[in-house]
């Protein structure tokens, strides 16, 4: 593996979101002294936190899975994640609600999920989730060490009898496909495809292998910590600076100094030098890359994921239909994926995802209130709206999402919001991410695994790159293996936990 070059004592790592947290307690862990600058005022990037009116907004992902690996980032300092973080089991993991009325609660226990499936579309669909759930306990187990926990240096570094296992088990087949060899049930093939549009890409074109983020959200657990989902980058920044980190919050970068092909310092806004050994970047790759002074040459432009509108609504009351986590789908299926993916038209008949996170911890809202989290996916600003046009279409689709929710049952939905803050590509523009979106490059076959923007950019010996548009890419759990492998780049290889898989930790809490 690849490393940078020459002394290493001091490493400055540039955002204190996920990856730039998890790449300083592993580089704290292997002895490194660590400054990280963070531009906003708290940590978590793209988890932030917002307060609004007496609710504390969770900006950024909703979802927690593979809770193993902030152990393993703990773990590097010597801390645990059952002294940090209070995380409750999600049971119902999801529930999923279908434009025919029905409903599935969606549960990551094997026998709970089994007699679901079977009163939900009979015995023969029951067998073939048991079968799917095999394949994708296997599929994980294949990828997980040797393609995702991997820094890459060469394609060449494919060629592993893991391949071959990876090839055999349908690994770069299509997804919808590989599923439909599993469940016919159309409602049941989505639950366990729709985890594609993480990766930028539709079920019907994504590979099989990608299957292995329906492992995460449906075989290995959905968690949430007390707290909200900011109490994790919290926690971890914590536990850095407990462990020796300096952090500079409400601070930005304006350059990097250089002797050669050395990064000699970060220079900030504020006129602070900080010189250093070596640098982690994770904003997204065109600020880091314009920090470099360089971007890579790619024979082909990358394609960015779509992008989402998300409305946060503090509300006076809740509808008992929703669980944590409400899938609530259209009619429409694959027409959807081609307005977000090829059109750039908003979508027709939305598919939503609903949090209520104050089902977890009430203590997110003011007393007898409620929050609700509203992701609506929509073309990203390449080939949809531009962040211009968003300043005038955010309010009118604002208000056709809420009238949505209201024909899918949640009546009064509109007049019962009190407190709320509305996010379109415009925002995630303003915030420096490409295309106006906050997933990044788009998991297509030539943007994964070695074909994806490489962590070490050439010309410069001592800087590394982190975060969700780099290796592995797009998620918490793969954005805290990026910072994992950015410290790995400097520190070089360590003796690492096994993730594949791994008993998951006793949480303090109880599920909800």
């Amino acid at each position: 593996m690849r490393t940078t070059q020459g002394p290493t004592d001091h490493v400055v790592v540039v955002g204190a979101g996920l990856a730039g947290l998890s790449a300083a307690l592993h580089l704290l862990g292997a002895g490194r002294r660590v400054t990280v600058v963070e531009r906003d005022p708290l940590p978590g990037g793209r988890a932030g936190r917002r307060d609004v009116g007496g609710y504390r907004v969770d900006t950024g992902p909703t979802v927690l899975t593979m809770p193993d690996l902030v152990e393993e980032a703990f773990a590097a300092v010597g801390h645990r994640l059952a002294d940090r973080l209070d995380l409750v089991p999600l049971h119902p993991a999801y529930r999923a609600r279908f434009a025919d009325g029905s409903s599935l609660d969606v549960h990551t226990k094997a026998a709970a999920m089994e007699a679901a499936v079977e009163q939900f579309a009979g015995g023969r669909e029951a067998l073939g989730y048991r079968r799917l759930r095999q394949w994708l306990e296997r599929l994980y187990a294949v990828q997980m060490r040797r393609f995702i926990d991997a820094n890459f240096d060469s394609p060449f570094q494919l060629l592993h009898p893991d391949l071959a296992r990876l090839a055999a088990l349908g690994g770069f087949g299509r997804l919808d496909a590989r599923i439909g060899r599993f469940v016919t049930d159309e409602r049941l093939r989505r639950i366990f495809s729709f985890q594609a549009l993480y990766a930028g890409v539709p079920p019907a074109r994504a590979l099989a292998a990608y299957a292995v983020i329906a492992y995460m959200d449906t075989v290995a657990g959905v968690y949430f910590p007390r707290g909200g989902m900011h109490a994790l980058p919290q926690a971890l920044a914590d536990s850095a600076a407990e462990a020796g980190a300096a952090f500079h919050y409400d601070t930005s970068v304006a350059r990097l100094e250089r002797s050669g092909d050395r990064i000699t310092a970060v220079v900030t806004d504020r006129d602070l030098r900080i010189p250093c050994d070596a640098v982690v970047l994770t904003p997204d790759l065109p600020v880091s890359y314009r920090l470099l002074g360089r971007a890579p040459r790619r024979a082909v432009p990358l394609r960015h994921s779509p992008s989402a509108v998300v409305l946060h609504a503090g509300t006076d009351r809740t509808w008992p239909e929703l669980a944590h986590h409400t899938l609530s789908f259209g009619a429409a299926w694959k027409g959807t994926f081609h307005e977000l993916t090829r059109t750039g038209a908003l979508m027709s008949d939305p598919s939503l995802l609903i949090t209520r996170p104050t089902a977890g911890d009430p203590g997110l809202a003011p007393p007898g209130k409620h929050l609700h989290y509203v992701l609506a996916p929509c073309p990203n600003t390449d080939i949809g709206p531009d962040a211009r046009a968003w300043g005038e279409l955010g309010p009118r689709y604002r208000d056709s999402v809420v009238a949505e929710l209201e024909r899918r049952g949640l009546a009064g939905f509109g007049s019962s919001i009190e407190e709320e803050c509305l996010v379109t590509p415009a925002d995630w523009t303003a915030q420096g991410h490409a295309a106006g979106t906050p997933f990044s490059a788009a998991h297509t076959f030539p943007q994964t695994g070695p074909f994806r923007p490489a962590n070490l950019v050439s010309g410069t010996v001592n800087a590394v790159l982190a975060g969700c548009g780099t290796t592995p890419g797009v998620g918490v759990p793969t954005v805290l293996v990026s910072g994992k492998l950015a410290a790995a780049r400097i520190t070089g290889p360590r003796p690492r936990r096994s993730t594949v898989p791994a008993p998951r930790p006793v949480p303090k809490g109880t599920a909800v």
